[in-house]
């Protein structure tokens, strides 16, 4: 780690120094790309005594240290383990936390792949899962049992954009022993410190922001110190690393990643704004809106707002209707995943699969990334694709 890096430079500043020190690579700027399975010891004492900053490929190489050591200040963390994805990283998180028998409190509007998960094998494990009401704040000691050890948290929800009570609700789980994860994708430690406000992990995708060009899978997982040990542990165990090419790509990532992630502010206010004018638009679900569920919290809680939001139509309108927009856009595309270059619509409902809460949102639901294309041609693009949803009421 860089001596700038230990400064009290402004988060702009040190996204730029952190996870890279040029003094140990012959002059370059950027960390190099160290690809490798086989460690080599000089000595049998040494090999018998495990003497070496890294031993084995599955335990990291400096290009993945680097990139564990970037995340881990700019979150605010004692330590941080990489994954080969999001989903992967959400897994590592809460392998660390569970075992056989645990009760886990998960939150109604989280991601889907995270449920399939706690479904699937977190169920064959002898893990019971429980959703609630993303709104509940303090009130989530209700739902606490003997054997609940592990309360998730995702804010704002995937899909809906509810903000939770993390620092209430964490308060709650930290009187009774009971670790907390958050998913913090959405905002990234840029625009909410998760560790600061009571999270004892925090996951990320780094696919999203991070990579920032939709062109690399990655998850971070970032612990206290408190949770680090286990956190660590349990990485080893399962020697689930991503690629060095993709932590090289992710630490190049980094450098832009604040500057990127306030222009997606910007474009996102901007285009939520627009939408929310339009005829054809029931609501904009969006965490700076006053309207949306727990604006109060964001207000309080976060520095800012990325790209990513949600749209409901108004309820004339069919399936039929928001095909025929969605088949024919010229610049959105169709497409999971956010964060990249690229603006992307996808359409959702979650009354498929809550089971706590009942979605009812009015009308059907887009999601919506805004790119870094040319604003005016993604208002007339969408302008265009609303007008579309005329042809079919």
């Amino acid at each position: 780690m860089s001596k700038q890096s230990e400064s009290n430079f402004s988060i702009g500043t040190r996204i730029t120094q952190i996870g890279r020190n040029p003094a140990q690579q012959k002059g370059f700027v950027n960390s190099p790309v160290y690809r490798g399975s086989t460690v080599i010891f000089p000595t049998v004492s040494d090999i018998e005594n495990n003497r070496a900053e890294f031993n084995y490929g599955t335990m990291g190489t400096p290009t993945i240290a680097n990139l564990e050591n970037a995340w881990s200040e700019l979150a605010g963390a004692a330590g941080t383990v990489l994954s080969p994805s999001g989903l992967g990283a959400i897994a590592l998180a809460l392998l660390t936390t569970l075992k056989a028998g645990d009760h886990l409190l998960m939150p109604d509007s989280v991601y889907k792949p995270t449920r399939l998960f706690c479904a699937g094998l977190l169920a064959k494990m002898g893990i019971e899962t429980e959703y609630y009401d993303p709104l509940i704040g303090a009130g989530i000691e209700a739902l606490f049992r003997p054997n609940t050890t592990t309360l998730f948290l995702e804010s704002p929800g995937s899909q809906s954009f509810e903000i939770q009570d993390v620092p209430a609700m964490t308060a709650q789980a930290k009187a009774r022993g009971i670790a907390t994860i958050i998913d913090n994708t959405w905002a990234t430690p840029v625009f909410f410190r998760a560790h600061e406000h009571g999270c004892d992990l925090s996951v990320e995708a780094g696919t999203k922001y991070l990579g920032g060009h939709s062109d690399l899978l990655m998850g971070v997982v970032s612990a206290n110190e408190a949770w680090w040990p286990a956190l660590r542990k349990t990485y080893d165990l399962m020697a689930m690393l991503p690629g060095a090419e993709d932590c090289f790509l992710a630490l190049r990532g980094m450098r832009t990643m604040y500057l990127r992630l306030k222009e997606a502010e910007k474009r996102g206010l901007e285009m939520a704004q627009w939408l929310q004018s339009r005829p054809e638009v029931l609501k904009v679900l969006h965490p700076a809106f006053p309207d949306c569920p727990g604006h109060e919290l964001w207000k309080r809680d976060f520095t800012g707002s990325s790209g990513l939001f949600s749209i409901v139509l108004k309820p004339e309108y069919s399936k039929a209707s928001v095909n025929h927009m969605l088949d024919n856009m010229a610049i959105f595309a169709m497409g999971y995943s956010w964060g990249g270059f690229e603006s992307l619509i996808i359409p959702f409902n979650c009354a498929e699969y809550r089971t706590v809460t009942t979605w009812q949102p009015g009308g059907r639901a887009l999601r919506l990334q805004i790119g870094l294309e040319d604003m005016d041609d993604l208002k007339a693009d969408l302008a265009a694709g609303l007008e579309r949803l005329k042809m079919f009421v």
